[in-house]
């Protein structure tokens, strides 16, 4: 029996999913969209057998609490496996080995970003998945916001026209070419352990509403701010502002796609999202009347209210998390491959993160 969104009893489909870690970040975004998603919890796993038993009493896993994922793939009977872990010595993040085990072991996946250091863990962890038909979906959040989401149905939209110049802005720090160089040969380095963590934020949006891009060029300021400039194939032109050392109370990031026919879209910080449209057009230095367009070529505004207890004002819902363990239960049930998220999407963002050890000052091939 599953619990609807408005509360009640339903014998909606659940998948019986495992999950491997108990930290805060499962503890505060993951685990809580269950009772949402059409998702049973049925065993937890920590290397710490104490932290997998409370995660287990207070969350209501109806199986076992493990110090072993392994011995959680082999005792209970799971649809999928959910993984919340960290990095490795080295500074690389543990989710291609784990979920290569659990593929093997024959259940679906959900891993936490970032989903791996290379892009040849992925094709490697793409193959295993491949071989044994099973789904493993990332959790690039930033594909998931609703406005993100109303952004690209705007885009898409034939009145929008083509999209010929994207800005992102996201405050992040670009590590040195000598950082890079030195993580990648096996040292760990906190840095390039950062970029490589929330790379994906940014790169996972551009992807979502544009694709992949060609090229990159970027440039590096000694404090560690940067600016990237993609190129697509299309020709559209996208700069992604990585602003180190900017405010992190408020206004962090910032998304603009600019159209062909005078219309552009605007999302603040996440949460509001403008549509401007192309008014009628005004004599410079003769124009009288400013409020000459009728509604519909006026800007249009979305914006969340904070007032009324609805499950779009939720963190749960406005940062993705909910979308993204939807997706994937939903991809389970319905036997289909993941709409974004997928492996080739974690090669393809992944792919950048790599190329940016190329270094600032040239065109670099994507």
């Amino acid at each position: 029996m599953h619990i609807s969104f408005r509360g009640k009893p339903t014998d909606e489909r659940v998948i019986r999913a495992g999950f491997i870690g108990c930290g805060s970040h499962s503890f505060r975004n993951v685990y809580p969209t269950f009772q949402f998603a059409p998702v049973e919890l049925v065993a937890t796993c920590d290397l710490d057998i104490a932290k997998a038993q409370a995660f287990a009493g207070k969350l209501g896993a109806t199986g076992g609490a493990y110090d072993d994922y392994h011995t959680m793939l082999e005792k209970e009977q799971l649809d999928a496996v959910f993984v919340v872990t960290g990095y490795d010595k080295r500074g690389r993040p543990l989710y291609p080995r784990i979920a290569t085990d659990c593929v093997n072991a024959g259940v679906h996946v959900w891993i936490e970003k970032p989903p791996a250091a290379s892009v040849e863990e992925l094709e490697s962890l793409k193959a295993a998945a491949d071989a044994a038909n099973k789904t493993v979906l990332v959790g690039f959040k930033k594909m998931f916001f609703p406005a993100n989401e109303k952004v690209k149905s705007l885009m898409d939209a034939d009145a929008f026209g083509n999209v010929q110049l994207a800005m992102l802005q996201y405050p992040q720090h670009v590590p040195t070419v000598e950082e890079m160089t030195r993580h990648a040969g096996g040292e760990k380095v906190g840095s390039v352990v950062g970029f490589l963590d929330h790379l994906c934020h940014p790169m996972s949006l551009m992807v979502f509403l544009l694709g992949m891009p060609k090229t990159l060029y970027y440039e590096r300021s000694p404090g560690g701010a940067g600016s990237a400039m993609f190129t697509y194939e299309s020709g559209t032109v996208a700069q992604l502002a990585l602003t180190r050392g900017a405010s992190s109370d408020g206004g962090m990031e910032r998304t603009v796609l600019v159209a062909d026919n005078g219309t552009h879209i605007v999302v603040e910080n996440n949460t509001r999202v403008s549509l401007h449209r192309c008014t009628a057009p005004k004599q410079y230095g003769a124009s009288p009347d400013y409020y000459v367009a009728d509604p519909g070529q006026t800007t249009a505004v979305w914006e969340p209210e904070f007032s009324l207890g609805q499950l779009y004002n939720k963190g749960l819902f406005l940062l993705g998390y909910y979308g993204e363990v939807n997706e994937f239960a939903r991809c389970i049930l319905d036997d289909r491959p993941p709409s974004k998220a997928h492996l080739d999407h974690a090669i393809q963002i992944t792919r950048v993160f790599e190329r940016f050890r190329e270094g600032p000052g040239k065109v670099i091939g994507l």
